[in-house]
């Protein structure tokens, strides 16, 4: 890259976006998770992003100063849209419909942004490379927050006694499955998108859920 470019792509970054610069960026961030799920972070080049997202090689680089900017910034979304779900969870509501309820977000949000799920999933396959401490630290300190909601539930009673980090880790894995397995899951099930995802969801609900009730 050159020093123009560089400097181009730097200054974007301290300027309010307008609504173009937004959309911009989106149809880029589209446009790299097509390329990046068919070729990996190796296999990927500025050319191809741009190529995929019907623009220039400058005016992608007046947006993102590099491939490894606009992968780093695929990755970042994705970890911060997958908190969300987690920190919905509240302390005050019923614990199974809290973790009903959580199922299901994370289950449609698998749904809905299948190719971010699957990138996520090979980075961190690989060693996670690419993702900021800090953004572990993030995660941890959420995930920190939720095991303290869980276990003072069932320290009240009001469920079976379980390890509340082990139990985020197998809602992860489950609904994760439906993103990052979807090809071999279609391949099993004939079912429409509705009513896979709404068996999934009950399927689901009855593996984890029911045997946390209060006895």
């Amino acid at each position: 890259m050159t020093v123009t470019e560089t400097t181009i792509a730097r200054a974007t970054k301290t300027r309010r976006k307008t609504r173009i610069q937004r959309e911009k960026e989106g149809i880029i961030l589209n446009a790299a998770l097509d390329v990046f799920s068919a070729y990996g972070f190796a296999g990927t080049t500025i050319d191809k992003i741009a190529a995929t997202a019907g623009m220039s090689k400058p005016n992608l680089l007046y947006y993102f100063a590099s491939k490894e900017d606009v992968y780093v910034t695929l990755l970042d979304k994705q970890l911060a849209d997958w908190v969300v779900p987690l920190e919905q969870i509240r302390e005050d509501g019923d614990p199974i419909e809290e973790l009903r309820a959580y199922v299901r977000r994370k289950l449609e949000l698998s749904r809905q942004r299948p190719r971010e799920s699957r990138l996520y999933a090979m980075e961190i396959i690989h060693g996670a490379p690419h993702i900021k401490t800090a953004s572990f630290k993030d995660l941890r300190k959420v995930v920190e927050e939720k095991v303290a909601v869980i276990q003072g539930w069932a320290d009240a009673g009001r469920i079976t006694a379980i390890n509340p980090t082990h139990l985020i880790f197998a809602i992860w894995a489950t609904t994760q499955h439906y993103a990052d397995f979807d090809v071999q899951i279609r391949a099993i099930d004939d079912s429409d998108d509705d009513e896979l995802f709404e068996t999934a969801a009950k399927s689901l609900e009855t593996l984890l859920l029911d045997g946390l009730k209060a006895r």
